[in-house]
Order: C-alpha cells, then structure tokens, then sequence
C-alpha cells in the first residue's frame, strides 16, 4: 500500500494529518526508529516530530523504549487502532448525549439573547465621525435618513471636506433627508452651504423650531431599515452610541413622525414674525 494511501485511511479512523504521516513513516522503517530517523522519512522537524510520537505514544499506538541510551519508537499490534477508533466513537457519543443534557439550557439562554439589541460605542471625533461615513458605505441600500439635527455641533466635529463627502455620497446612493432642527443662523444656513452644487432633490427637507424652547445639542439619525445614531457632540469629548435594533428603531421613527407634523407648526419659513408655545396652543 503506497504511503499517501495509507495516510489517507489512518486519517480516516481519527489520525491527524501529521499523526498519519508519523505513523506511516515508522511502518515504512520497518516498524521502529529513532525519532531523528522517522522525521527524516517523513519530512519534517525533528522536535515536530518528537511530540507527535509522543502523542501517539499517549494514545497507545507507539510504544517508547530506550535503546542503546536513547529514545526508540515501535508501532504498536494493529488491533490498537481498532482500540483507539472505538474510543474515539465512546468520546463521541459521551459528548452527544452531555450536549443533549445541556440543550434545554442552551435554548433558554440563546432566547434571551436572540432578541437582544445590538449595541455599539464610539468615542473621540474619529470614531464618532465614522458613523457618518458608515451611513453613506457603498453597498448601503436606498432608504431614507431621517434626524434630529444641529448644524453647528454636527459641522463643528468634522471637516468641510468631511461633509461635503457625506453629502456627495448620500447623492450617490440616492438617500433623501428628512430633519428637525433648531431655528438658527447657521442651521438656515446649512443646505445652501453644505449642498451647493448637490441636485436639490438630495437638500435635506428641514423644519425648525425655536432653538431656545428645545435647546438639543445631541443628534438622533435613523438609518438603514433598524439602526438608530446618537451623538453628542463636542470638541474636547465627542461620544456616540449606535443601536441595531428594528423595534427600536421603529419606535423613535414614530417619535420623529409626531415631532414633525409638530414642527409644521413652529416652522415660520415664510414668517418675519417668531412663533411661541401660546401662539401656538391657541390656534390648535
């Protein structure tokens, strides 16, 4: 039988490739041999094969002798390997039937795991700008982002050229905006400078409300179909949190539905006069 062969099958009943290829190469010495000889048949590092014949010795195929004050290896009867495939069939089914045992556990676990949300933190401007980058990845599909938003914390944290390339792509993969945000200079400066030159079908539809009634300096944005930002912003300690979850992530898109037939209400667009809580509550 030619040595790849029997490897082959030696495998076949639990023997490891380097196991078989040992163990092949004692027979092939005529039974025996000292380890510097058997790793020189087989191919490989002396002290490599020093510890697989001492495996094999432990498993009882090999039996380790000394020989003229040396370490000397013979192959075992072969009715050891018959021995050893029914041990690894005992193994086997000892683990079977402790899995079976420890099922009824597992189940229970993974069921209070298996609805769990998917958190994860980013901290520092970097991290936290990531997630802006992660929103606009290329094998994003379409969908729409919707936010709480602040111009000023949102631009303070990255870079104009950070920006314009989180506009760019978000054109590119055709995601349309919708925000609530607070009625300032700079936030109604926002889409003229940020998206000048950007198809105005991809301008954020924005509505403002007064910024000192709801002074948020965080900024809430769904996307994808279930992934829900948080950041707040800073320039000493920017933090950030994203939660994965289509529950949680309906439930704020809810949130926002109501904020913004709200903030229809506020949004004094067309206005030169300001827009109070009374003005409001008395013409509802």
């Amino acid at each position: 039988m030619k040595q790849s062969h029997l490897n082959e099958q030696l495998k076949h009943i639990g023997l490891t490739d380097k196991e078989a290829l040992i163990y092949g190469s004692l027979l092939e010495l005529g039974g025996s041999g000292f380890p510097s000889s058997i790793a020189e048949k087989a191919g490989i590092k002396r002290s490599t094969a020093y510890k697989i014949l001492l495996g094999l010795s432990i498993k009882g195929l090999v039996n380790e002798i000394q020989k003229r004050n040396k370490i000397f290896y013979q192959v075992e009867k072969p009715e050891r390997l018959i021995r050893h495939a029914k041990s690894q069939i005992q193994i086997a089914e000892d683990n079977l039937e402790k899995a079976e045992r420890l099922f009824p556990e597992l189940q229970g676990l993974y069921a209070l795991t298996a609805g769990k949300p998917k958190v994860r933190f980013f901290e520092g401007t970097e991290e936290v700008n990531s997630i802006y980058l992660e929103m606009v990845t290329p094998d994003q599909k379409p969908y729409e982002m919707i936010a709480f938003a602040n111009a000023k914390a949102f631009k303070n944290n990255m870079t104009f050229e950070q920006v314009r390339y989180f506009v760019k792509e978000k054109e590119k993969l055709d995601i349309p905006v919708r925000a609530i945000v607070p009625d300032t200079a700079e936030d109604r400066q926002f889409n003229p400078t940020v998206f000048d030159g950007i198809h105005k079908k991809y301008w954020p539809k924005l509505r403002y409300i007064p910024a000192d009634m709801f002074p948020f300096e965080t900024e809430i944005t769904l996307y994808s179909t279930d992934k829900v930002a948080i950041a707040k912003f800073g320039n000493k300690h920017p933090i950030a949190v994203i939660i994965e979850d289509a529950v949680i992530y309906g439930t704020i898109k809810l949130m926002f539905e109501l904020a913004w037939l709200g903030a229809e209400r506020f949004d004094n667009s067309h206005s030169d006069s300001p827009t109070s809580i009374d003005h409001i509550y008395k013409n509802h």
